[in-house]
């Protein structure tokens, strides 16, 4: 069978030929269909995250796919079966996070992500993986299910934030994404459409004409250039912000979140940044969040239960917001269009087969 692999740090992405595995025992074999492409991909390409399997000198991309199951193999699930696969396994069999069913709770050393870490990704023809993983998605969301991975990512970001208030009345009124990635976009149309947050935000660094900002615009949220209106400008420029997503990356905007939230507001962080030291008023920020009673949750990866969430979500996200997000989907034959990177890309994947 057909995948695509990288030599992280090494090179551009490439096809290469590997034998259609066979599933082990509480396994079934999966035939993919369509996978994602994300910034944790490009990441991985780059050498700045991950790692490859042991004994691999490459690893197969890909963490977001959705495919039609081929061999239940004994599980019970059925031949033709839509599903989507969670992310993580157990490194040595499984651990006290995995029998929990909180692998997304594990420290690293814990886990193995594939496509990620030590464990090779869904972009290929056919993968394997334990029944337990493998989340149903409805047969007509087939082509729209390498989504579920990046929503249930908000599905947990959002418990997460809304546990942290959960001894007190909160329904934000307001909210704030930062960042006009794909991920911070299909978290705004979440607000919009699923949360129906009144009034939504999303910071960028993006000049119109743009396809980001023009569904920032459809979805009835106001965009923010960053380069005019600075995170702790925002109150100011706008207004404090009951919730931030921030899915930047960009060291700064953590404490920067502390600045833009309104009292009792809650920040949560899915971006992963590169080392850098930099000045910060700590006393300010500490003041900001006590007195205020502020508070900021760090989140990475999600579990099953996200996943469904997830499903469920995408079933309500308006079909219009999803063709104006997936820029792209591209076959075997120019796989690389997938993994370009330029301002007509918001969303792309990788199509392997049809169902």
């Amino acid at each position: 069978m057909k995948a695509i692999a990288v030599e992280p740090g090494a090179g551009d992405p490439v096809v290469v030929e590997k034998p259609v595995p066979e599933p082990a025992t509480g396994e079934a074999l999966v035939r993919t269909l369509r996978v994602g492409v994300d910034g944790t991909d490009h990441e991985v390409i780059r050498g700045a995250h991950g790692e490859l399997p042991a004994g691999s000198d490459r690893l197969v991309l890909g963490h977001e796919a959705v495919g039609v199951v081929e061999d239940p193999n004994g599980t019970d699930l059925e031949r033709g079966d839509v599903v989507a696969p969670t992310v993580r396994r157990p490194p040595n069999g499984t651990n006290e996070y995995f029998e929990r069913g909180e692998p997304d709770m594990a420290p690293e050393g814990a886990y193995l992500e594939r496509g990620i870490v030590g464990a090779h990704g869904f972009m290929a023809e056919y993968f394997t993986s334990p029944a337990e993983t493998l989340v149903p998605v409805p047969p007509e969301l087939a082509e729209l299910g390498f989504l579920v991975e990046p929503i249930s990512i908000t599905e947990k970001a959002l418990e997460h934030a809304q546990a942290a208030r959960s001894t007190i009345h909160w329904e934000p009124e307001s909210a704030i994404v930062l960042g006009n990635g794909s991920l911070g976009l299909v978290t705004l149309a979440m607000f919009e459409e699923v949360l129906d947050i009144e009034r939504t935000y999303c910071l960028g660094k993006r000049d119109r004409p743009d396809p980001s900002i023009d569904l920032i615009d459809d979805l009835g949220a106001t965009y923010i250039d960053s380069r005019e209106t600075s995170v702790p400008e925002i109150p100011d420029a706008h207004e404090s912000m009951d919730l931030v997503y921030e899915a930047t990356g960009y060291a700064k905007h953590p404490f920067d979140t502390v600045e833009a939230l309104a009292p009792n507001g809650v920040g949560a962080l899915v971006g992963v940044p590169d080392d850098w030291s930099f000045e910060i008023d700590g006393g300010r920020l500490h003041r900001e969040l006590v007195l205020h009673n502020k508070a900021l949750v760090g989140t990475v990866n999600s579990n099953r239960g996200h996943f469904e969430a997830a499903v469920d979500t995408l079933t309500s996200i308006p079909e219009w917001v999803t063709d104006d997000l997936v820029t792209g989907v591209y076959g075997l034959e120019e796989f690389e269009r997938a993994f370009e990177r330029n301002e007509s890309v918001i969303k792309t994947a990788v199509e392997f087969d049809t169902r």
